[in-house]
């Protein structure tokens, strides 16, 4: 049976619960101990996958097909642990199983409350998977006081009580604030913030407190005593260069010891911490740097892509070297000429994304690194362009287009050279899909194999011609353009393995230019580089070597 730690937050939000849950995670597997990090959102959509990424962020996609938060990414980032569809639980979710059970009877005519039957639902949620890991480790979005939060604290509050004693730990995070005119750290927010969270049943057994300052030990003990904790888990909490310091930081002020002195784990196995030891030494000491233009639509937030900005940081440590990346709004290029703005960087990546907005300026993008020879990854909607542009311009499709696009628009204007897919085969059974169907998981989504061409580029990257990789996309390049587009000199170079459906693309004599149709940022890792990224940034540096 495992032990369960639940990280709860308060005083403000964004304070790194998601970062402080996989660090610990990790610190947890360097002991020797097997893992598995959940996270509980209490906002009612029943997944973030219709939200606005300016409203939420990226959406992490997961092996079986679930589109879930962006802090699952920092999870799997962090301990390897490829995260499921039981990993990401909504309010959304839990009601729309409750009522479902309703409708079919299975409460037997009972009156439906949220105790106890959205609680025990949130509790089965929580509970799955329990026999197969040592530690499971559970976020609950938002922080403690918050309306929706409510049945969700209610519900570990219950698990706590239903597991044997010493199964369950708390660990809440919250804030110091620094006043400048007074030269103080101030605990109060804490201590209100702990109060609140004993308020509804739950102690922490652990504080994690941010403080851009340093934290002195009487003002630890000032928390421990009014927040009855042990003053050796009241931990510090600092800002950081980069978020892979967070591992070696957690371990030096003692937070894997405090977690597992609540368990009362003793003597605990001393921790392995080279992996991380390895990372943080290819950060500090990077011997250059490139600079890599992200082209895209979302650029105004960069957690829209999070795992973009992260994989080809994962790049640079596979050829220690620092990566500059940098956001270019891809809607300047449909007014401007892109070759001042790209002209100095080493390589350019055009990103996913959906909808029209910004799309004419990602195919000149893709046409600029072409013609110039600059290193090129597109991703998703970025190998999508790459296909329209190279039809428009090498092929002679003039109006090539998508579907996508003449749907938003109510009318036809493109020959659709990518078109909005309808079927398509998932493990043993087949998919249909209408454009009228709702838009919450109906996409391509989760992992799907490819069968790379040898002698391709690709292949060469991967060091393999079978690749398993994750979608998110309801559009797929059409099939019929594959002739004309390859007599141009556009190769296929990765096919569906029925051969149906184009999963990469890449251009013979170009240097570096590939795109593909899935996301492969979404499983590279700090200690495990994704081979295309680490072939990215290779490229990049070798195009930086001839400026």
């Amino acid at each position: 049976m495992a032990r369960y730690v639940f990280i709860t937050g308060g005083v403000v939000s964004s304070l790194g619960k998601g970062l402080a849950s996989a660090a610990l995670g990790a610190l947890l597997q360097a002991r020797g101990f097997s893992v598995r990090l959940r996270k509980l959102d209490p906002y009612l959509n029943v997944d973030p996958g219709t939200m606005s990424p300016f409203e939420h962020g990226e959406v992490f996609v997961t092996d079986d097909g679930a589109e879930t938060d962006l802090d699952l990414g920092h999870y799997e980032r962090f301990t390897g642990v490829s995260a499921r569809k039981t990993d990401s639980i909504s309010s959304g979710r839990i009601y729309t199983n409750v009522l479902e059970k309703e409708r079919r009877g299975e409460y037997l005519g009972k009156t439906i409350q949220v105790i106890p039957h959205v609680t025990n639902e949130i509790k089965d949620w929580i509970s799955v998977g329990d026999d197969e890991v040592d530690f499971m480790l559970c976020e609950i979005g938002g922080t403690v006081g918050d309306i929706e939060g409510l049945p969700f604290f209610e519900a570990i509050r219950q698990f706590a009580q239903d597991r044997p004693r010493g199964q369950v730990i708390f660990m809440h995070l919250t804030l110091l604030p620094y006043l400048a005119a007074s030269g103080e750290l101030k605990t109060k927010p804490t201590q209100h913030s702990v109060k609140e969270l004993r308020s509804i049943g739950l102690q922490p057994d652990v504080l994690v407190c941010r403080s851009e300052q340093p934290i002195p030990d009487k003002e630890r003990a000032k928390i421990a005593l009014f927040c009855n904790v042990r003053p050796d888990a009241v931990i510090p909490a600092y800002d950081l260069k980069s978020i892979y310091e967070a591992p070696l930081a957690y371990h030096r002020v003692g937070l894997d010891q405090a977690v597992l002195d609540a368990f009362g784990i003793s003597p605990a196995p001393k921790p392995d911490m080279s992996r991380w030891e390895d990372v943080m030494d290819r950060l500090d000491n990077a011997e250059g740097e490139v600079r890599v233009a992200i082209v895209g639509k979302y650029v105004q937030l960069e957690d829209a892509y999070k795992s973009i900005a992260e994989a080809l940081t994962h790049g640079g440590m596979a050829n220690r070297v620092r990566v500059k990346a940098e956001w270019i709004d891809a809607e300047i290029f449909e007014h401007e000429d892109p070759a001042p703005y790209l002209e100095n960087y080493h390589a350019i990546l055009v990103p996913g994304g959906f909808g029209e907005r910004g799309t004419e300026g990602k195919i000149r993008a893709a046409q600029f690194a072409r013609e110039k020879g600059v290193p090129y990854l597109g991703i998703c909607l970025g190998m999508q362009m790459a296909v329209i542009e190279a039809a428009r311009n090498l092929a002679g499709v003039k109006d090539a287009g998508s579907e996508e696009f003449d749907h938003e628009a109510g009318k036809k204007r493109f020959t659709p050279v990518v078109y909005h897919l309808k079927e398509w085969v998932q493990g043993n059974h087949r998919v249909e899909r209408k454009v009228t169907d709702d838009k919450g998981g109906t996409m391509r989504l989760g992992a799907y194999s490819a069968a790379l061409k040898e002698g391709s580029k690709v292949a060469e990257v991967y060091g393999s011609t079978d690749i398993e990789e994750r979608h998110r996309h309801r559009y797929e390049v059409d099939i019929k353009y594959r002739e004309p587009l390859e007599s141009c000199g556009l190769t296929f170079s990765g096919m569906s393995p029925d051969g149906r459906l184009p999963e990469i693309v890449e251009h013979k004599g170009h240097p570096w230019f590939i795109g593909v149709q899935f996301h492969p940022e979404l499983k590279s890792k700090p200690f495990a580089p994704h081979p295309l990224f680490a072939g990215f940034i290779k490229a990049a540096l070798e195009q930086s070597r001839l400026v």
